[in-house]
């Protein structure tokens, strides 16, 4: 026998074997994840148990150490899931690890009783992490298999007897979960979570009796990944948005935010520590939330996924065009949820926490943070793994898929769009650059749902993109330098002038996309005139299709805007809206911008 081969009557654990054991465990459940998938009716049953948890224990796997101390690599581990945790059952089996690693990080190695005392505390942190524990689920298996641990311990010191018979009790509770659980009696299925914890237990125990650790494979850390949920048959969606974030450099008690955050949903999950800890949340109102955390530590490794809008995807698809665009759109959001429509939001960072555009954050708290925040917000594009997941999903479900994006000189999200495109089989996919932004790039969009509610092909509907980009105009109202300046894109010199001056500049877009200069005016009544004057020449030369109006924190303003242009147009605007964070951490507050599209 190979002396790296792990011998009977294994008397210690220590971290090359207990690195090598996880990875074998980690590749049971990542072969099972397709099933775990299919039964997936709890909590809710979106079929993404198996996905999850693969996700969660490759990052760990990804990550373990190789130093020979098991403290090393058990902390390690427990950092790693923290950080790459998801889902549900990912975020428990992180609260496993971290309880874990509580009682084994000054160990060099591990005995049989030292294990299971370990096994036992990580079992009673996952129930600590959770408000209403649900026997009948993965919390019922972990604790069967803990407390099988106690009993076998006290006849044996061999890791190999340990393993083998507490795992059969882990399976006997594994099969008598539906038991349990009605909803899980009802589908005819176990657990998932439970399920892929067992899986977990079989690949380590078949490891024991027959790995090498020369054999243990590499794990490469997985891509970022927009959590994509698939329901099953007419499930009802109580709470909107799948959500998870890390809160570091804190000090909070867990009981304070497990029953602060249950106040905005359920399926609240708290794992990690008071300095660092992930928060999973089924909720209606993430930026509510979001707001509440703040004050909490910095904020980062968020999701906020749209559990209806997947579930409209798979089940209640009103067109056979999938329409997308990102949050740099300025729609309402009654329009968004009427026609389906998918969008991708921006990054907007305040220091060290971050916010998804329109989702963990308001326009209303994002300009009221624009007032306060000593640092000036940065924003960031979504990462290509989310453009591309987000694509690859609804061409599943969807004949063509059309997206709709901010110009490609002012973000690189539409190139985003191009290389997920090119990754995909099939020409069922088109990208357009709006060549334009916020409220302009909404009235794209939105006359696209119109043609594509009217039945339009998805040939007819590439044509008409091209058509209605060239037919729109954007002219905005800047009410100050001084948002562009500490945003970097204006230089001091050039903002101290323009203040010096009072100079009001009007901002357009050329046919490029690019940001141009229109014009400037000595007052804010100056401006007015003057794209009042620009919108009624540009209607003189094509009939009005339709206009809108955003603005930043200048409802009244905006008002006036409107009263004088339905006078000039002869039709009132199809809406008036604040705009995103993502536009306003470039214009600041008191903007006010016009889009404006011909027939």
């Amino acid at each position: 026998m190979s002396e790296l081969a792990l011998p009977l009557g294994v008397k210690y654990l220590d971290g090359p074997r207990f690195r090598a054991a996880f990875i074998a465990g980690a590749q049971a459940i990542i072969n099972d994840r397709v099933y775990l998938n299919k039964i997936n009716v709890f909590p809710v049953p979106d079929a993404d148990t198996g996905t999850n948890m693969a996700s969660t224990v490759q990052a760990v796997a990804a990550e373990l150490s190789e130093s020979p101390a098991l403290g090393d690599v058990v902390s390690g581990a427990a950092n790693a899931a923290l950080m790459g945790s998801r889902g549900n059952s990912g975020i428990i089996f992180a609260q496993f690890l971290y309880g874990l690693s509580r009682s084994l990080k000054d160990e060099k190695l591990a005995s049989p009783k030292k294990f299971v005392l370990a096994a036992r505390e990580g079992v009673e942190h996952v129930y600590e992490s959770l408000i209403h524990p649900v026997e009948g689920t993965i919390l019922t298996v972990m604790r069967a298999w803990s407390n099988a641990l106690e009993k076998v311990v006290a006849t044996t010191d061999d890791f190999h007897v340990l393993l083998n018979k507490s795992y059969e009790v882990a399976e006997k509770a594994l099969i008598d979960t539906p038991l349990q659980l009605e909803v899980l009696a009802k589908a005819g299925v176990v657990d998932s979570g439970a399920k892929g914890f067992v899986d977990f237990l079989k690949g380590v125990l078949d490891f024991i009796k027959s790995g090498n650790l020369r054999d243990i494979p590499r794990f490469e850390k997985p891509e970022e990944q927009e959590e994509l949920h698939h329901f099953s048959g007419e499930d009802e969606i109580p709470h909107r948005y799948c959500t998870e974030v890390l809160v570091s450099n804190s000090n909070i008690d867990f009981v304070e935010v497990k029953r602060k955050a249950e106040s905005f949903g359920d399926s609240v999950v708290v794992a990690g520590s008071p300095q660092r800890l992930r928060l999973h949340v089924h909720t209606n109102n993430p930026a509510d939330l979001f707001d509440w955390l703040r004050d909490k530590g910095e904020l980062s490794s968020m999701k906020a996924e749209d559990m209806l809008r997947q579930f409209e995807v798979s089940h209640k698809r009103k067109h056979a065009i999938a329409l997308v665009t990102d949050s740099a759109c300025d729609l309402p959001a009654d329009i968004i949820a009427k026609h389906q429509i998918n969008v991708i939001p921006f990054t907007v960072n305040f220091g060290e926490n971050s916010y998804l555009d329109k989702v963990t954050i308001t326009p209303e708290k994002f300009y009221s943070l624009l007032e306060q925040a000593p640092v000036h917000p940065s924003t960031a594009q979504p990462s290509p793994a989310m453009v591309s997941n987000q694509l690859s999903f609804l061409k599943t479900h969807y004949d063509s898929v059309v997206t709709v994006h901010i110009s490609s000189q002012l973000s690189g999200i539409f190139n985003l769009a191009l290389q997920a495109i090119n990754t995909q089989e099939g020409d069922d996919i088109f990208a357009i650059d709006s060549k334009q932004l916020s409220v302009s790039q909404g009235l794209i969009v939105y006359r696209l749902a119109l043609a594509i509610e009217a039945g339009k092909s998805f040939s007819e509907i590439k044509s008409l993109a091209d058509e209605y980009v060239k037919k729109t105009k954007v002219f905005v109202d800047v009410a100050t330098l001084k948002y562009m300046v500490r945003g970097g894109r204006v230089s001091p010199m050039k903002g101290l002038v323009a203040k010096l001056l009072n100079l009001k500049p009007i901002i357009s877009l050329d046919e490029d996309g690019k940001g141009v200069a229109y014009g400037k005016s000595f007052s804010r009544k100056g401006n007015m005139e003057k794209i009042k004057k620009l919108v009624s020449d540009y209607a003189y030369q094509a009939k009005v299709w339709n206009y809108a109006i955003v603005h930043a924190q200048a409802l009244d303003r905006a008002k006036l805007y409107a009263a004088d242009l339905e006078k000039a147009l002869g039709k009132p605007p199809a809406y008036i809206q604040e705009i995103s964070p993502v536009v306003g951490a470039h214009n600041g507050l008191g903007v006010v911008g016009i889009g404006i599209m011909s027939e």
